[in-house]
C-alpha cells in the first residue's frame, strides 16, 4: 500500500502500519495543523500532523536502513515514527505551554500509545513478533530518552530513538524542516538530507556520528534550522497570532476535565475552536472577545516584540507603569536563565564537532498597537 506525499513522493506502508493509520487517534492528525496558525501569515502552511507523521516514518526508515538490519527493530522504528506526534493539541504547539506546561505533548503521546485505542494494533504486531514488549519499545522510541523515564535505554535503543527524535539527525526534524519550507514557499529549510543520511555511521561504542564528508550537509541543516526559526517559527507576526490563539484556547479548554481522560483530550478540535472564536467575536462580554477580534482583524492584533536575553523584568514593569498600560493590553514571556540550554555539538568523525547556532528569541513582549516599546 502507498500514499502519495507532496514532499517524498510515494510513501509505502504494510498491513500493520495501515491498521495504525486507520485508528481514530491517528486519523485525528488530519485535523491538526503542523504550523499551528501560521497559515494566517503563510497561506500555504495548511499541512497537517498526519502527512508529517507519514514523512517522519519514511525518513526514519531511510536512516535505519543506513545503520541497522534487524527486521523487528525496523518495524518498531516505523511504528514509533508514526506515533511520535499522537499527543499534540489542536494547532500543534500553540497552546501547549498554557494547557500542558512542562509535561508537553509527549506525555499524551505516551498515554495514547499505552491506551485501549491502540492495544489491538500492538496485539497484531505481537502475533508477528511474539514475546516482545511491542508497546513498550514503540513508546520508548517515539518519546525519546529525554522524556521517557519508565525504564533505562539500552545502547541500541538510544540509537533507534535518535533516528526519530534526535536533535540533529532525527527524522522528525528533517521532515518538518523540508515540509514547512515547501508549504510556506521559503527555501531556507531545504538541505541535502539524502547525503546527510548516507554519511551516518555507528561507532563501536554505540555513538551515532557523521562522516567527515558529510560536514557540509550538517552545516546546511544548521542553517536551515536557524533561518526557519527566524522566518517561520519565531517570526513576530506568527508569534502574535499564536499568542492570541493560546490565550483563547486557555479560556476554552481551561477546565481540568479536558486533561483528565484521553477521551476528553482527543475531543478538543480545531473546528470547535474556530466556531468558538466566531461566537466570542460577536459577544463583547465573552472573556475571549479581545483575542477573537484580534485573530479576525489584524489591525487589533498585538505586536510581538523580540527581547534580548538580558532584558530586565524591572524595565518592563517600569514601562507598563509609566504608560499606564492595563493588564489586558500587555503581556510578556521571559525565559528563566536555568531554562536556557544550548544544543549539544554535532559529532563528526575525524573532525572538529559542529556547534549549533543558538536562538536568542526566548523573550517576547506582546503589546497592543497603540503603544511603542524601546529598549
Amino acid at each position: 500500500m502507498k500514499i502519495y506525499d507532496s514532499v517524498h513522493g510515494f510513501i509505502h506502508f504494510n498491513d500493520l502500519e495501515s491498521a495504525l493509520i486507520d485508528t481514530e487517534v491517528f486519523q485525528r492528525l488530519h485535523y491538526i495543523h503542523q504550523l499551528g496558525i501560521s497559515y494566517m501569515i503563510y497561506p500555504g502552511a495548511t499541512h497537517t500532523r498526519f502527512e508529517h507523521s507519514l514523512g517522519t516514518m519514511h525518513i526514519a526508515t531511510q536512516i535505519f536502513d543506513q545503520i541497522g538490519n534487524d527486521p523487528y527493530w525496523r518495524q518498531i522504528v516505523r511504528l514509533a515514527a508514526l506515533c511520535h506526534d499522537l499527543g499534540h493539541l489542536p494547532f500543534s504547539h500553540v497552546a501547549e505551554g498554557v494547557l500542558l506546561g512542562e509535561r508537553g505533548h509527549e506525555e499524551w503521546t505516551l498515554k495514547i500509545i499505552q491506551s485501549p485505542y491502540l492495544e489491538p494494533i500492538w496485539e497484531m504486531v505481537k502475533r508477528v513478533y511474539p514475546d516482545q514488549p511491542v508497546a513498550h519499545h514503540i513508546a520508548k522510541l517515539a518519546i525519546g530518552e529525554e522524556k521517557f523515564t519508565e525504564t533505562p535505554f539500552s545502547s541500541w535503543e538510544k540509537i533507534y530513538s535518535q533516528i526519530i527524535t534526535g536533535d540533529f539527525f532525527g527524522a522528525d526534524r528533517i521532515d518538518y524542516l523540508l515540509r514547512d519550507a515547501k508549504a510556506t514557499g521559503l527555501s531556507y529549510g531545504l538541505f541535502d538530507y539524502a547525503h546527510l543520511i548516507q554519511m551516518l555511521v555507528v561507532l563501536p561504542d554505540g555513538k551515532l556520528v557523521i562522516e567527515e564528508n558529510g560536514r557540509e550537509s550538517c552545516e546546511a541543516l544548521l542553517l536551515a534550522r536557524h533561518f526557519m526559526q527566524r522566518r517561520v517559527y519565531q517570526y513576530p507576526a506568527s508569534k502574535a497570532y499564536s499568542f492570541h490563539l493560546a490565550r483563547f484556547m486557555k479560556i476554552l479548554y481551561g477546565d481540568p476535565k479536558y486533561t483528565s481522560t484521553i477521551e476528553n483530550y482527543i475531543s478538543m478540535s480545531e473546528p470547535e475552536i474556530i466556531c468558538a472564536l466566531q461566537s466570542a467575536k460577536k459577544n463583547p462580554s465573552h472573556p475571549g472577545h479581545l483575542d477573537a477580534c484580534a485573530l479576525f482583524d489584524r489591525k487589533k492584533r498585538f505586536r510581538a516584540i523580540s527581547l534580548p536575553p538580558q532584558v530586565a523584568l524591572a524595565k518592563l514593569i517600569e514601562f507598563k507603569e509609566r504608560g499606564r498600560i492595563s493588564d489586558h493590553k500587555i503581556h510578556w514571556d521571559l525565559e528563566s536563565k536555568h531554562s536556557l540550554k544550548n544544543s549539544p555539538p554535532i559529532p563528526i568523525l575525524g573532525a572538529k564537532e559542529l556547534i549549533s547556532i543558538p536562538s536568542d528569541d526566548k523573550n517576547w513582549l506582546y503589546l497592543t498597537p497603540e503603544f511603542t516599546f524601546e529598549l
